[in-house]
């Protein structure tokens, strides 16, 4: 058996530290269910050794201990709406098997397509970003996730084959195919995944126009453990939904009963007559005030 879903309350140890304890908080969150763990056999060395002779690439040390713990990494969650079960979030890492070379065949499928060379004019320098990867011989990009269609997670090789493990970064490629820097090793990479919860397109926060309105509302509702709440007010108020989750998921959340207002000290104890109310200047026309 190479993998096996656990269901969802079941833990293991080392799942348990693998997840940094996200399942835990997830379970707790109002509406979510499912929170699923496909669990892996750990990848033989002769497996990685085998990938990097066949690639020319040595692993870099973090990732190595990571495929020798475990063969890959998936999880996912769904939400309940009105009866309804939608899958939401996804944190998925490549098996060994599966950490192919991106080449031009996996971009594109039609015959008088522009090559990924042409793509290279469009590339313009910036000082205060990491050179971005080529597609041609200087890079040595794979795949590390595919991000459901949104894009794609890659491991680089900035220096081309033979690849070292201190020349390696971690890109995301969106869909217009530009490149955007998330980190200098796997094992910070492998955080940012857990800690943004899988939720749809978190990779966009790391680009320059961010994450698309839908997937704010979700943001907003299930906010990742460390994330920029900034970039879900000012400007996104204006067309994000603020969403109540005591009201969209009646049955997990139990709302407070209201007391009743307490009279203060001084106020009527009994019959008798009453000061009148001293009367207010307003201004033009008055308006209701909420208690």
């Amino acid at each position: 058996m190479e993998e096996a879903p656990l269901p969802p309350g079941s833990s293991k140890p080392h799942l348990e530290k693998l997840t940094l304890g996200v399942t835990r908080i997830l379970e707790s969150s109002p509406g979510v269910t499912e929170v699923t763990i496909i669990e892996k056999l750990p990848a033989e060395r002769h497996m990685i050794s085998s990938w990097e002779q066949k690639n020319n690439c040595v692993m870099p040390e973090d990732m190595r201990n990571f495929y020798l713990m475990t063969n890959g990494f998936r999880m996912t969650w769904n939400v309940k709406l009105d009866e309804n079960i939608i899958p939401l979030g996804s944190m998925v890492i490549n098996g060994i098997s599966k950490l192919t070379q991106l080449s031009q065949s996996s971009l594109y499928s039609l015959p008088n397509a522009p090559t990924l060379a042409d793509l290279e004019d469009d590339d313009e320098g910036n000082e205060d970003q990491p050179e971005k990867p080529h597609f041609d011989s200087r890079s040595v990009i794979f795949e590390l996730d595919s991000c459901n269609g949104n894009g794609k997670v890659c491991l680089v090789y900035k220096n081309g084959k033979p690849g070292l493990p201190h020349d390696t970064e971690i890109w995301f490629l969106d869909r217009a195919l530009y490149w955007h820097f998330l980190t200098d090793t796997f094992t910070a990479y492998y955080r940012l995944l857990i800690t943004h919860l899988g939720l749809p397109q978190w990779q966009y926060a790391f680009t320059s126009y961010g994450i698309s309105p839908q997937a704010k509302q979700w943001f907003s509702m299930y906010k990742p453990v460390t994330y920029n709440t900034d970039l879900l007010t000012e400007e996104s108020e204006s067309f994000v939904n603020k969403l109540d989750p005591s009201k969209v998921f009646k049955n997990k959340l139990s709302v407070p009963k209201k007391k009743g207002t307490v009279q203060p000290a001084g106020a009527q104890k009994g019959p008798g007559p009453s000061a009148p109310p001293t009367p207010k200047p307003s201004s033009g026309s008055g308006n209701p005030v909420r208690k």
